[in-house]
């Protein structure tokens, strides 16, 4: 038995014998207000050779999208996005916390995360501006359990909830709980490295 089964097994047995609650559900955590960073956060590193170095790594890239509370589709690019959990099922996702669309998508409480395909990245520049109507000519339909835009032509796409919301320097760490999914077998990913698009060979 491995270090999590032995793990596993006394947690059993502690809540057997009383010593231990039995299991309760997880709350989501309060949602961190924005706010600015402050000058004890910031490290010695140069933020450009900091994004230099970490453009290195290869990624693939989302739109993540809500419906607003008058009803109105919102939305941004974001490659900070990655499973989390397979039980339950969370995912997670990075925003900045000087993001305009952020409140507009925390005060839906839920999201859709939409995997970029390889012919999408037209589409990831106009949600990466910010601003503008970034929705203007873009088809979709409504997510399963959310109703949060889902866009068409994407190879998958989770539906999601929000679970939990942590702070991590000038970004949030956002987790999601899917409620919804489907993926086309056959859809090509969109990465993104060093600041350019690319297609995945097989």
């Amino acid at each position: 038995m491995g270090h999590a089964g032995m793990a596993a097994t006394t947690i059993r047995y502690l809540r057997s014998t009383g010593a231990l609650p039995a299991a309760e559900p997880v709350e989501a955590l309060p949602r961190p207000d924005l706010r600015a960073v402050g000058e004890d956060e910031r490290g010695p590193l140069d933020p450009a050779e900091f994004r230099r170095v970490l453009g290195h790594f290869a990624s693939g890239v989302t739109v993540i999208t809500a419906t607003t509370a008058d009803r109105s589709p919102a939305g941004f690019a974001c490659q900070s996005f990655a499973s989390l959990s397979l039980d339950p099922p969370l995912i997670a996702f990075m925003v900045a916390r000087t993001s305009t669309t952020w409140p507009k998508i925390a005060e839906a409480g839920s999201f859709c995360v939409n995997i970029l395909g390889a012919h999408q990245g037209e589409l990831c520049r106009g949600f990466a501006v910010s601003g503008a109507d970034k929705f203007a000519g873009v088809e979709f339909d409504a997510a399963p359990v959310s109703g949060a835009p889902r866009l068409n032509g994407a190879p998958a796409w989770l539906d999601c909830t929000i679970h939990a919301v942590h702070t991590g320097g000038d970004h949030l760490i956002v987790v999601g709980r899917v409620n919804a999914l489907n993926a086309d077998e056959d859809g090509a990913p969109l990465l993104f490295h060093q600041g350019k698009f690319g297609q995945f060979v097989r």
